[in-house]
């Protein structure tokens, strides 16, 4: 995979701690606990086309160098409070997903976020209720076991395109919710695949298993040809929407993402490649999916 040249991994790694910093200066320390790189393009995707001049300072993970990092901008304190009725949401699914001691871990990350969303859900009423309005609709679609691939993607990908609902400009909100409703609907059904023989050894709800009649969670040829496709699909329509808008200084590495990140990541989880490499190389290949190819 073409790594990106160094200029842009370092604005990403100032997009990614500009986006801890204001996590923290928002919502306290507990809050940085929820720092990715899903996040930090939603960041990116909402940023204006020009970075802003960045800031230095010394950090947790940075003690004793100075590391550079974006300052606080609309875009990344709404990314922030986006991001954090996200985690909250899906910690309490988790909580709802696990047993007392298998959830305990979940229990106390929520409990550790509780007040940070309740300030966020304070900030963005109109997105946390969105939120949980999608998340009670995929409940309902898991509990009846509903076969439909299609309308429990829809969900999740509803969910995700409200991100966008706090971006003023109108052709812009319209580029971003066909984007952010696009990648929804690839990461869910990625996931999903991914997730296909640890549920069927489960017997948890997997639309991606139903829709194909994967009993064992194993592809067969005719099957995995048809659900790349599908994939394929969500990635023509975000690079479709992604070129009617100008992201400036953001273009290299959501154009990488796009034409590249996903597929790789798709073809490896259709491979089942994906998780034989050892941890560390596992790493490090995501992050360049995700990062810099």
């Amino acid at each position: 995979m073409e790594i990106l040249p160094q200029e842009e991994a370092d604005r990403f790694r100032r997009a990614y701690c500009g986006l801890c910093h204001t996590l923290g200066e928002r919502y306290g320390p507990a809050a940085r606990m929820i720092l990715n790189y899903d996040f930090t393009y939603l960041a990116i995707l909402l940023s204006d086309p020009e970075e802003a001049a960045p800031c230095r300072r010394r950090c947790v993970s940075s003690p004793v160098r100075l590391r550079a990092y974006q300052p606080a901008t609309a875009a990344l304190e709404l990314a922030a409070d986006e991001s954090v009725i996200l985690a909250y949401w899906q910690l309490r699914d988790g909580v709802e997903d696990h047993g007392l001691w298998k959830g305990l871990g979940y229990r106390v990350s929520a409990a550790a976020l509780r007040g940070g969303y309740r300030k966020a859900a304070a900030a963005r009423p109109g997105f946390d209720g969105r939120v949980r309005e999608q998340l009670a609709a995929l409940s309902r679609l898991e509990g009846e076991c509903c076969p439909s691939m299609d309308q429990a993607a829809d969900t999740f990908a509803q969910l995700l395109a409200a991100a966008a609902a706090g971006v003023e400009d109108p052709v812009r909100r319209r580029v971003l919710e066909q984007m952010l409703y696009h990648l929804g609907r690839w990461v869910y059904l990625i996931d999903a695949a991914d997730d296909l023989q640890k549920d069927a050894v489960s017997g948890n709800y997997n639309p991606v298993a139903l829709r194909y009649g994967l009993r064992d969670g194993k592809w067969d040829e005719e099957s995995r040809r048809a659900f790349a496709r599908t994939l394929d699909h969500s990635i023509h329509m975000i690079a479709t929407a992604f070129e009617l808008w100008d992201f400036g200084v953001w273009r290299p590495l959501l154009e990488s993402t796009v034409y590249t990140g996903l597929f790789a990541v798709g073809r490896a989880v259709l491979e089942g490649t994906f998780h034989k490499m050892p941890p560390r190389e596992q790493r490090k290949k995501h992050k360049k999916a995700e990062e810099t190819t």
